[in-house]
């Protein structure tokens, strides 16, 4: 009778072992991921705000924004800023006319990027925390009130961003966001509007 009872306690106390290994893990288990969505998000987004600063670089030079990582990557490598000085013009009685006097050319990179360590142009186009894969990029030109615009857009989805994590969890995730009629991912630019926001600002 003994043994008997002994052996339902250490049964007993496995089954509170388990269940609270179950109770914590359902408590930790969203907690865990909800890490790894804000670290990989902010990488992601990191990634996302320096290519819109080559797209807008690009076109102040170009005139356009290009829909090409490999365009962009080389103009980041090999392009050059003017570096203007802009004076009042002495011939000019009312003050409002100017001479733009071109100083010197300074490469795109260290323009943008000086000081970021671990910035890697060549990085630009991958998303992180992923095994290599792309950034969905497109540009072009949309009319909006009459007039021409050139847009971009940026993203990716978070099918690629969270891939690894808890399946379930990403597909809850993903299901929310469209729930609400938001982009289930991350993105900057658009094709439809003259913006260059981020969706997570």
């Amino acid at each position: 009778f003994i043994m008997v009872n002994n052996i339902i306690k250490v049964i007993l106390l496995v089954i509170i072992i388990v269940l609270a290994y179950l109770v914590y893990e359902s408590v930790m288990g969203p907690v865990r991921f909800n890490q790894q969505v804000e670290k990989r998000s902010n990488a992601v987004i990191q990634n996302l705000k320096d290519i819109r600063t080559a797209q807008m670089t690009y076109k102040a030079i170009h005139g356009n924004y290009m829909g090409n990582f490999d365009t962009l990557t080389d103009f980041l490598k090999t392009g050059e800023i003017p570096v203007v000085k802009i004076i009042p013009d002495p011939t000019d009685t009312t003050f409002t006319k100017t001479i733009r006097d071109t100083l010197g050319y300074i490469p795109v990179i260290d323009s943008l990027f000086q000081g970021r360590k671990d910035f890697d142009v060549n990085n630009l186009k991958y998303v992180p925390y992923t095994n290599n894969e792309l950034f969905e990029m497109n540009a072009g030109i949309i009319e909006k009130g009459g007039v021409d615009v050139n847009v971009f857009e940026v993203s990716s989805h978070y099918k690629v961003i969270l891939n690894g994590l808890d399946e379930q969890m990403v597909v809850n995730l993903i299901a929310a966001k469209e729930q609400i009629e938001r982009f289930p991912g991350l993105r900057v630019g658009s094709m439809t509007e003259a913006s260059t926001d981020g969706n997570w600002e």
